[in-house]
């Protein structure tokens, strides 16, 4: 049986909220610098920042899914679930399905394949598709279509078949960074060089968080962490009310 191969264009751009990355980083050295608790270098900082960045954007989808299992009131974690599913909806896309490759470096989850305008093609494991040819009645058709996922960037349609489609997918957050010059041997800020978080401007405090730990565990500073103790209590507090 041949592969048909899935190449999505992004055909759509949805703007992207954004945290100041200059902003974040001054709150950190406002932190690390207060009692000489150390200094974080823009080269470190860009590093925590791009782990903080991911670290809060995975735990998005594992709250949702242990959030959609809890056993009770659903309506209990209904806001819940709805303000995190707003702060995913910024890097949800659109986009063209052609023969080929799936062209969108960013995809970090595919969402739903439509062929032809309206026939939902589903995902199955590779072993399913060993098992679905065996009979006719399970066998993948043009109007029941199947794809397997062999990467990031690629998928395996059954059975082989021509058509026009588009896909959903939630892509990944571009690498932040703090863009600088050096002059007299200090690195002054310069936007027109640095990427912002691309995540919810809600999340500005927990980034701070978040970046404070990670410089504290690096640099062996126990005081980092326990003023990022403290935010992250603080942190707690609010999303409590």
């Amino acid at each position: 049986m041949q592969s048909l191969y899935g190449a999505i264009a992004n055909t759509n751009k949805k703007e992207i909220m954004a945290v100041s990355i200059d902003r974040v980083y001054q709150k950190v050295l406002a932190l690390a610098n207060k009692e000489q608790r150390g200094y974080i270098t823009p080269q470190e900082f860009n590093l925590f920042a791009d782990h903080a960045q991911m670290e809060i954007f995975e735990q998005y989808f594992y709250d949702i899914n242990q959030l959609k299992r809890t056993p009770g009131n659903n309506s209990e974690y209904a806001d819940i679930i709805n303000n995190l599913e707003e702060k995913i909806s910024i890097f949800e896309k659109t986009s063209a399905i052609s023969y080929g490759i799936i062209d969108a470096s960013d995809i970090y989850r595919l969402g739903t394949i439509i062929a032809d305008g309206s026939l939902i093609v589903e995902e199955v494991q590779q072993d399913e598709v060993v098992r679905m040819n065996t009979t006719q009645l399970t066998k993948p058709t043009e109007k029941r279509p199947v794809y397997v996922r062999t990467g990031m960037n690629t998928a395996t349609f059954y059975p082989s078949f021509s058509f026009t489609g588009t896909c959903t997918y939630t892509a990944k957050p571009t690498k932040p960074s703090w863009g600088y010059v050096v002059i007299n041997d200090k690195p002054l800020y310069n936007s027109t060089s640095s990427i912002d978080f691309q995540l919810h401007p809600a999340e500005e405090t927990e980034l701070v968080y978040r970046i404070l730990t990670l410089a504290g565990i690096a640099i062996e500073k126990p005081q980092l962490m326990q003023a990022a103790g403290g935010l992250g209590g603080v942190q707690i507090q609010q999303e409590k009310q």
